[in-house]
C-alpha cells in the first residue's frame, strides 16, 4: 500500500520514530510523501533517501550522538564561555556537525538537494522569528531569494532542528535582509495539516507518528515554580496549532507514541535507553495496527 506519512518532532525521542517505521514497514507500506518536523525531519529524509528501518537503526547505533554537541572554542578558555557564546551565538552549540553527519548519509544514497528527489515528495517545517512566520521547505525558500531546487536537504533539516537555545539558529536571505531560523516546533511539531487541502480527495492513507500521548490521555502540565512554568508555556505553545487540527479531525491515522520522562536534549542517553525508545516505537506502532482501517 502506498501512503503519505508525517514525523513528528522530539528531539532525542524520535528515536521512537525508527520503531514505528519498522512496523510501518513490515506491513508493506511505502512512503510516497514525506513531511516532519525537527527530529521528524531526519527520520522523514532517510526513508525519502529510501534506506530501511534497520539501516536507520543501524546508522543511529553507531552514531556517538555526543559528536552534535560541537561547542564554539576560544584561544583562551574561561568558565563562562559557553554561556558567552549562548548570548552572541543564540545557541550553546554550533549544529554543523548535525548538518555535516546528515549531508553524509543522504549523498550515499546519492541524494545532495531537493532536486535529487521527485517535487513534492519532502517538506520540512521550520520557524521564521525574524519575520514571525512558519516556513515551509522548499515550498517557501523562493520568498527568501533561494532556488528551492538547488537547496541542501541537510541544511533543511538542520534549520527545522535548531532547538532554540542549544543549537546555533540558520541564517537566510541577504546581507539587507536575514531572516532568522529556529526549530520548526515552535510552530507546528506534527505538520499533518501539510496534506489536508478542503475539498480535495486524498489519493492515498495519511499516517502520522507523534510523540505524545493523544489528546484525551494527554497529562496536564504540573506549574509550581517559574521553570515549570516555561518549560509548561513552551510545550503549549508548541502543541497549540497542531492540537487544534488533530482536535477537529480523526485521530484513526496517528499513532501516538507517549515518551514522556525522556528530554528532548538528552543526548547522554545509554544504548539500552536508547533501544527502549525505539522499542516503544514499535511496540505502539503494533497496537495501532490492531485497530487501523482505511
Amino acid at each position: 500500500m502506498y501512503i503519505d506519512g508525517v514525523f513528528s518532532g522530539g528531539g532525542i525521542k524520535g528515536l521512537a520514530l525508527v520503531g514505528a517505521y519498522e512496523v510501518i514497514e513490515e506491513r508493506g507500506m511505502e512512503f510516497v510523501r514525506l513531511a516532519g518536523t525537527s527530529a521528524g525531519s531526519i527520520i522523514a529524509a532517510l526513508i525519502a533517501a529510501k534506506y530501511t528501518s534497520k539501516e536507520i537503526a543501524t546508522l543511529l547505533e553507531e552514531l556517538d550522538l555526543h559528536t552534535f554537541m560541537d561547542e564554539r572554542k576560544l584561544l583562551i578558555p574561561f568558565p563562562l564561555a559557553k554561556w558567552f557564546f549562548l548570548y552572541w551565538k543564540l545557541g550553546m552549540y554550533k549544529g554543523d556537525e548535525l548538518e555535516r553527519w546528515i549531508d553524509d548519509k543522504l549523498w550515499k544514497k546519492g541524494i545532495k538537494t531537493f532536486s535529487d528527489l521527485p517535487p513534492q515528495s519532502l517538506r520540512f517545517i521550520a520557524s521564521d522569528i525574524t519575520n514571525g512566520a512558519l516556513l515551509i521547505i522548499p515550498d517557501d525558500l523562493p520568498k527568501y531569494g533561494i532556488d528551492p531546487r538547488s537547496f541542501s536537504i541537510a541544511k533543511a533539516i538542520r534549520m527545522s532542528c535548531s532547538l532554540p537555545y542549544f543549537f546555533e539558529p540558520v541564517k537566510i536571505g541577504n546581507k539587507q535582509n536575514k531572516s532568522v531560523i529556529v526549530d520548526g516546533g515552535v510552530l507546528s511539531n506534527f505538520p499533518m495539516w501539510l496534506f489536508d487541502q478542503e475539498h480535495v480527495l486524498k489519493t492515498r492513507p495519511v499516517l502520522g507518528i507523534k510523540l505524545s500521548h493523544n489528546l484525551k490521555d494527554h497529562p496536564k502540565h504540573k506549574i509550581n515554580n517559574a521553570i515549570e512554568l516555561f518549560g509548561a508555556m513552551f510545550e503549549t505553545m508548541k502543541d497549540a496549532h497542531d492540537s487544534r487540527y488533530i482536535s477537529r479531525k480523526h485521530e484513526k491515522n496517528i499513532i501516538f507514541v507517549p515518551t514522556e520522562g525522556v528530554v528532548t536534549t538528552e543526548f547522554s542517553l545509554s544504548k539500552e535507553a536508547q533501544d527502549k525508545l525505539i522499542q516503544l516505537g514499535r511496540d505502539c506502532a503494533n497496537k495501532f495496527f490492531k485497530k487501523w482501517t482505511y
